[in-house]
């Protein structure tokens, strides 16, 4: 088990690295279909993990609940998220898509207290409003293209009237994300976030293959750069191996609704590499929103010492 301090910064390391390679993979969006992307990024996700599926020794055979919840946990988590992202934001703005993942460390805050019955202190219910807020206040405050490096700023003249559907679509992004995040914390109570990293990855591929069968017989392979295939690589890795193992290996200390703040750094690193790495641009109001959601990963992760004192100086897996 990972200390209070560790399990926060493979939260905070793992949330940096999403919107790195967010960030970053604005060329392979462009290079490749996205199923085949998808296809490609499991396939290769799961070759640098193939230790990582075996059953431990001590692990106790997988009840058909945990079978059930790795299913789910791949499926709205990998598939069905990408999915109503990509669409929503082609039916809206990038802008409208940035605005409503601000929603989802509340989403995870109301999950958790829900289905995993946490107790969600005052003060994390409070570092998710600064979240919510800083990560809404950045995607209004974006200077050019789009939110977070993408490239679709506005939505196709043509696809206006469907803006209530891409609404709708970005809304289910945000609630798989947030289902993403309480199911994870479930899962971490029986297997260790190595197999569940691995195992999802296997049901991911196993979602890809078909569609992602098809665009590659279709595709040239040829035409790609070398470089292409090395940032196929870093986010193939990055995405199905080092985000999900680091933010399983956090949630096995911090509750869902403390863990679901640290959400608000994805946006944050984003546009971080999008300055330093693509040439983009800071503005003013950007650099408020930035301390905004930094504030409340702090609020987040500041000692409870009234808590610990209640509770007899033991720690609780509701508080912190």
């Amino acid at each position: 088990m990972p200390s209070r301090p560790l399990a926060y910064f493979c939260l905070a390391l793992s949330m940096v690295l999403v919107g790195s390679y967010v960030a970053l993979s604005k060329p392979l969006a462009q290079a490749f279909p996205v199923f085949l992307l998808a296809w490609l990024r499991f396939g290769i996700g799961g070759l640098g993990m193939l230790t990582w599926v075996r059953k431990p020794a001590g692990e106790p055979p997988m009840t058909p609940q945990v079978r059930r919840l790795l299913f789910l946990e791949s499926f709205l988590g990998n598939f069905l998220f990408t999915l109503c992202m990509i669409s929503g934001v082609s039916l809206t703005s990038a802008v409208t898509a940035g605005v409503t993942m601000a929603g989802i460390p509340a989403a995870v805050a109301v999950m958790s207290w829900f289905f995993l019955k946490e107790h969600v202190p005052r003060r994390t219910w409070a570092a998710v409003a600064l979240a919510v807020a800083g990560i809404a206040l950045f995607s209004m405050a974006q200077p050019g293209p789009g939110a977070h490096g993408t490239a679709t700023a506005t939505a196709s003249p043509h696809s206006h009237h469907l803006a209530w559907l891409g609404q709708l679509l970005l809304v289910g992004a945000v609630i798989c994300e947030a289902a993403y995040s309480v199911i994870g914390k479930k899962l971490t109570g029986s297997l260790s976030p190595r197999r569940i990293t691995s195992l999802i990855n296997l049901w991911g591929f196993a979602l890809a293959t078909p569609l992602g069968l098809y665009a590659a017989f279709q595709f040239d392979f040829t035409a790609l750069k070398p470089g292409t295939w090395l940032l196929l690589v870093f986010y193939a890795l990055a995405a199905s191996v080092w985000t999900v193992w680091l933010w399983m290996t956090g949630l096995k200390v911090v509750p869902a609704a403390q863990g679901g703040v640290f959400t608000v750094l994805l946006p944050v690193s984003a546009a971080l590499v999008g300055v330093v790495v693509l040439g983009e641009r800071f503005t003013p109001l950007q650099l408020v929103a930035f301390g905004i959601a930094i504030a409340s990963v702090v609020l987040a992760t500041l000692p409870a010492r009234s808590t610990t004192k209640r509770a007899g100086g033991t720690p609780s897996s509701g508080h912190g």
